[in-house]
């Protein structure tokens, strides 16, 4: 009986690894599901595998976690899920160019190691989440040419204040109201424009 329980214990450990050990493979395989992929940039992306790091346009980091997501001008089409918020380990959200439409969930600001979130040039639309002002990494924010409404949130605008956030481009929006500057942050903006001429 010792031996069935042992059994029965190894293989529910087992499952509970899969399980954990496929969490990425499901988000990221879910958000396929949620795409329109006229171009078909993303057939490699299979669900039975263990882990998505030999897909194409993933990147992740020496433990098999989703480092990066690099679909820029993939001519895709369709929402971002909320379950992206889970990726625990992403650092680049790259989706610029393409035609992702609703709105961008609060779930990103989960986000703890994003560094780069560029949603450029899409279909976007409804307020900037103020979640995204918990990402204290975040170092490079580009929501321009969407169709964002409201007001950039203050969170947001308190990761400039600190100098975490150094790129910030909203413009092309329909975003309204009045952002105040200190000396500080317009040289800093400067400087960052100055470096990328």
């Amino acid at each position: 009986m010792e031996n069935q329980a042992m059994v029965s214990l190894l293989l529910g450990l087992a499952i509970l690894a899969v399980v954990d050990g496929n969490s990425e493979v499901d988000i990221l395989y879910s958000q396929r599901l949620a795409w329109t992929d006229p171009n078909n940039v993303l057939q490699s992306w299979d669900p039975t595998l263990v882990n998505p790091c030999t897909w194409f346009h993933v990147t992740c980091n020496n433990d098999n976690s989703v480092i990066r997501v690099d679909l820029g001008e993939a001519g895709l089409a369709g929402p971002l899920i909320p379950q992206l918020g889970m990726l625990a380990n992403l650092q680049y959200l790259e989706l610029f160019g393409n035609r992702i439409s609703g709105s961008i969930p609060k779930e990103l600001g989960k986000l703890s190691h994003l560094v780069s979130l560029d949603l450029q040039q899409n279909l976007l639309s409804g307020p900037i989440p103020s979640s995204l002002g918990n990402i204290e990494s975040l170092r490079y924010l580009r929501l321009n040419g969407n169709m964002l409404t409201g007001e950039i949130p203050i969170e947001i605008l308190n990761l400039i204040r600190t100098g975490n956030l150094r790129v910030m481009n909203v413009s092309g929006n329909y975003l309204v109201g009045t952002i105040r500057r200190s000396e500080q942050t317009v040289t800093t903006i400067i400087q960052d424009r100055r470096a990328s001429n």
